[in-house]
């Protein structure tokens, strides 16, 4: 008997590939639609909304001669991703919504649907890979990155589980992207020349501030700029790293910069501090500066932003930062770290970035990472993911202060 799959069919070239490839492989499959949100408040014009990706969706369906279904996880989505948008920004960090939709929303909520269809896998178009090995008699997945560098969408699978990954396929993981879509024309698929999805997972391309405001109310504050030779800049980016770090070594290369309103000069005001984050230049309005500004901390509290003269500006850039122990996540429970370890590993702090040495040292309260190269916008909200080459191993929620 045909092994099942339900593939995600977004509307989008990569899904319709993978469904294709699949489908070629002999699988029996099954597509599942997902309507994930239905509010077009803040959302620019232009932007193709979820009504248009179904027509598509629907059009690849005939084309591949494969049911398709729809799902409605809208209240869902709003209670796990968009509610944690708004609670995060409300305290000044900057969450990564797409990850938590993967997490929560792709490989959750979706493979329960699937389930209800016999699914014996679900599949995606992420460009990753996976990759079963055996330990000790037991099967471990391991999520590798995808053979295109340009297109690699292993981060935003950080989060998941052994047994999300064991059930996921991704059929586009071995291929470029130029390679999907001439697959896509060669097969005469409705996306072929479909332009990729931007913005916000599920809601499309947005103006931010619009879409915060739903929520976060505007509150009028001031801008201060801190000048370059600030004395918090030159003592902790000198400092020479040592094979091994005391606890209090760690505290404090992985401690954000930290400033009080008389450390540096008012040159403006804004809206709120909550609609800001590390390493921003629009929306600012600061004027008649020798270079661009840009946000180098936030204080929600006070309704304070800081910022630098500079995308060079010392106060963008750190050495290390602060996993706490519940934000820890590994994928492989067979290489969690013990606490009074440390391992060299690579790192990326955002997508696109390209991956940077880094040892990471574990203890009692969580995770320390000391990058071998400053970092530029270490951003409290976001995601860290550590790799052993190609294979992504954890990742964590870097935290805005360091906790004992």
């Amino acid at each position: 008997m045909k092994k099942r799959v339900v593939v995600g069919l977004s509307g989008g070239v990569d899904s319709s590939v993978a469904a294709y490839l699949l489908k070629k492989q002999g699988y029996d499959v099954t597509a599942l639609f997902m309507i994930n949100w239905h509010d077009t408040t803040g959302t620019l014009s232009g932007d193709c909304p979820w009504h248009d990706d179904l027509v598509f969706a629907k059009l690849v369906s005939r084309r591949l001669n494969i049911p398709i279904h729809t799902v409605d996880f809208s209240e869902e989505y709003k209670k796990r991703i968009v509610d944690y948008m708004f609670s995060e920004y409300r305290k000044g960090r900057t969450p990564n919504p797409d990850i938590l939709c993967n997490r929560e929303v792709k490989f959750d909520l979706f493979v329960e649907a699937a389930k209800s269809f016999q699914a014996d896998y679900i599949a995606t178009g992420h460009y990753c890979r996976k990759e079963i090995i055996t330990i000790n008699g037991q099967s471990v997945c391991r999520l590798l990155a995808g053979k295109d560098t340009s297109k690699e969408q292993s981060y935003f699978l950080c989060q998941l589980s052994q047994d999300q990954i064991k059930m996921a396929l991704f059929p586009v993981g071995d291929l470029l992207k130029s390679e999907v879509r001439k697959i896509a024309r060669d097969n005469k698929l409705p996306t072929a020349t479909r332009k990729d999805s931007q913005g916000l997972c599920f809601i499309g391309t947005i103006s931010l501030p619009d879409f915060l405001q739903q929520k976060l109310k505007p509150r009028k504050g001031i801008t201060i700029e801190i000048s370059k030779d600030h004395p918090q800049y030159n003592e902790r980016q000198s400092k020479q790293v040592k094979n091994s770090l005391s606890d209090r070594d760690l505290q404090f290369l992985c401690s954000p910069y930290s400033y009080k309103p008389q450390d540096g000069v008012k040159i403006g005001s804004h809206s709120g501090a909550h609609y800001f984050t590390i390493g921003q230049n629009k929306g600012l309005n600061i004027g008649g500066r020798p270079e661009q500004s840009f946000v180098i901390a936030t204080d929600t509290k006070d309704n304070i932003v800081y910022t630098g003269n500079g995308k060079y500006h010392p106060g963008l850039f750190r050495k290390g930062l602060f996993i706490p122990g519940k934000d820890v996540h590994w994928l492989r429970d067979d290489l969690r770290m013990l606490p009074g370890s440390s391992r060299e590993y690579l790192v990326r702090i955002r997508y696109r970035q390209n991956l940077q040495k880094a040892t990471l040292y574990c203890r009692e309260n969580g995770i320390f990472i000391i990058f071998e190269k400053l970092q530029r916008g270490i951003t409290p909200g976001q995601f860290a993911a550590w790799y052993d080459g190609e294979e992504l191993l954890g990742s964590g929620v870097i935290e805005k202060t360091v906790k004992s």
